[in-house]
């Protein structure tokens, strides 16, 4: 059994908002260039790659790259 605590780990305190940054931030984390999209990709991968050793590394590099 867990509980759930929607709790961040240190307190976030924004003074100004900047939409324009939000948004490069955003774009960089689930655009189709950022870091999900290159993670889901060494994941997708590790499936056809005849390679046990390189699937592994495949592996190991998505789910790395996904956090």
């Amino acid at each position: 059994m867990f509980v759930y605590e929607k709790k961040l780990q240190y307190p976030v305190r924004i003074k100004n908002s900047n939409p324009r940054l939000a948004s490069v931030i955003i774009s960089q984390y689930g655009g189709p260039d950022g870091e999900l999209g290159a993670s889901l990709r060494y994941l997708s991968q590790r499936y056809s790659m005849p390679y046990p050793e390189l699937k592994g590394l495949l592996t190991d590099i998505g789910t790395e790259g996904s956090f």
